[in-house]
């Protein structure tokens, strides 16, 4: 940091100073390439694209075109002004009524109207971060644990740990079973986290799967439900990325899946959800973070904390207005969702012209790409090498598997939606010309490697050949006579025979 020297650092505290925020991981490196050197079509043609960021650029359109029709949603237009003196004085953390009712509608919207959300349990925070920690901060102490299914968000370290003083315990999923989530790997993380004296006090998803792109299923989201409520502790479903679905199966909420249960079966205080609208609305900016416990207590101290991160009012005040309109709402959800189909599949094409493999998926705003078959070796030096090559020569910002805690080298997760199509189309065509490119580097190298083999062997041929006239001329100056034995067509010649090689 520029000015502080690392005696000034004593002055300052661990929280603020310590390393947990991740910032120097690769992930993170990525998005400050990108910053150094920003992509546009006109000024900066050669520049770097960002494909490291998740957001949903494809449905601003839609959402501008509802502004226009309704300006009364805005306290800064002369048809909502109004309203500017209450609601620029409203600062209660429970928030605008009519906000939380509105997006208590629109959490069950998403979810197929088959599950309903109580307003009151509602919680604000600043954005998806900021709901993270906070449900952390009411679940957790310093030095506690939670587990956290392989693959997983890259700045989760950040979100959960940075400030809280928590600590994520990998449940390690491999590509052998689809990264899978079994009873049994989390069994095992478990046992030794307990057998280590660490307080493990709850497990953390996402679903949909961030970076996976995958959403659970029903047998998955019970076994993950019976699991926390066996070892009484908690469950956090992330599920920022609820609307993002473009494909079956649908989404399965874990809402649904507790008001399946009865209570004798599940520990509903067990069980809190983290939610936003920074994916499904493309709204980051905004800062909505939202968390949704059946537990009173998780409910009553987070209010009190999100006095640290209310969503403003004004963003509360037009929310309630968009989120409340059923017609926009629905047609919404339904052309997001028919637009992240199509950009997912042209892309898909794009990628299976130079063979290049993918996990499948059918949610999130990214791929989960494999380029293992571009490493020089099957090792995570090798997937950073690959990395930079891609970040400074292809200028592409991808963010290497090894930042998700994945433990295979040669995956790399690429955002598709935070882009127009004329982007998309010259990302495309870069990531094309890389992989030609390594593909004919790779036959030439073979072909010179080829090459020098066959002039090696020459050469051995050439001496050997040196060699046998040379001990012909030996043998007629000592008048030697060979054993008529080595001579019979019956015992064969050895290959490395200076006779063999001269013929």
């Amino acid at each position: 940091m520029v000015g502080l020297s690392s005696k000034s650092y004593e002055l300052l505290s661990k929280i603020a100073t310590n390393e947990k925020h991740g910032e120097n991981s690769p992930y993170f490196d990525g998005w400050k390439a990108y910053d150094r050197d920003p992509y546009h079509p006109t000024r900066n043609p050669q520049g770097v694209i960002q494909m490291g960021l998740a957001e949903n650029q494809l449905c601003f359109d839609l959402i501008e075109e509802w502004l226009k029709k309704n300006p009364k949603a805005s306290i800064c237009t002369p048809e909502g002004l109004h309203q500017f003196r209450d609601i620029a004085n409203f600062q209660d953390y429970h928030g605008l009524p009519q906000f939380t009712s509105a997006v208590a509608k629109f959490m069950s919207k998403v979810r197929g109207g088959r599950v309903k959300f109580d307003p009151n349990r509602i919680l604000m925070s600043g954005g998806a971060t900021g709901a993270n920690e906070l449900i952390m901060f009411c679940l957790a102490d310093p030095g506690d644990a939670f587990l956290v299914p392989t693959p997983y968000y890259a700045a989760y370290p950040r979100d959960l740990c940075w400030r809280t003083g928590l600590r994520l315990i990998p449940v390690h999923c491999d590509s052998s079973n689809n990264f899978k989530i079994t009873r049994e790997a989390l069994e095992s993380s478990y046992k030794k986290a307990k057998d280590d004296n660490i307080n493990v006090k709850g497990l953390i998803i996402t679903n949909p799967s961030n970076p996976l792109g995958t959403s659970l299923d029903r047998d998955t989201l019970k076994s993950l439900v019976n699991f926390t409520n066996d070892n009484n502790i908690h469950l956090v479903c992330d599920e920022i990325y609820s609307a993002t679905v473009f494909d079956s199966p649908r989404f399965v909420s874990v809402a649904e899946i507790i008001e399946e249960m009865d209570d004798s079966s599940c520990k509903k205080e067990l069980i809190h959800i983290v939610y936003s609208l920074s994916k499904d609305m493309g709204f980051p900016g905004f800062r909505v973070g939202i968390v949704y416990s059946y537990n009173d207590i998780v409910v009553n101290c987070g209010r009190k904390m999100s006095s640290f991160g209310l969503v403003s009012s004004q963003t509360q005040h037009m929310l309630a207005a968009m989120l409340s309109d059923d017609e926009f709402v629905d047609n919404f959800l339904k052309e997001s969702s028919r637009r992240l189909a199509k950009r997912h599949e042209y892309f898909s094409k794009g990628l299976e012209e130079v063979n290049i493999k993918r996990f499948p998926s059918n949610a999130g705003l990214f791929y989960w790409m494999n380029l293992s078959s571009l490493l020089k070796e099957q090792s995570f030096e090798a997937e950073m090498a690959l990395w930079r090559v891609i970040i400074n020569e292809v200028k592409l910002n991808v963010s290497p598997g090894s930042s998700f805690n994945c433990l295979e080298p040669g995956w790399f997760r690429v955002c598709f939606a935070n882009m127009d199509d004329e982007t998309v189309e010259v990302a495309l065509n870069r990531i094309r010309a890389f992989v030609i490119g390594k593909e004919k580097t790779t036959k030439n190298n073979n072909r010179a490697k080829k090459n020098n083999n066959v002039v090696e062997v020459k050469k051995r041929w050439q001496q050997n050949l040196r060699l046998s006239f040379s001990s012909s001329r030996l043998l007629d100056h000592h008048e030697t006579v060979m054993s008529p034995h080595i001579l019979s067509p019956h015992s064969p010649i050895p290959a490395s025979s200076p006779l063999v090689q001269a013929t």
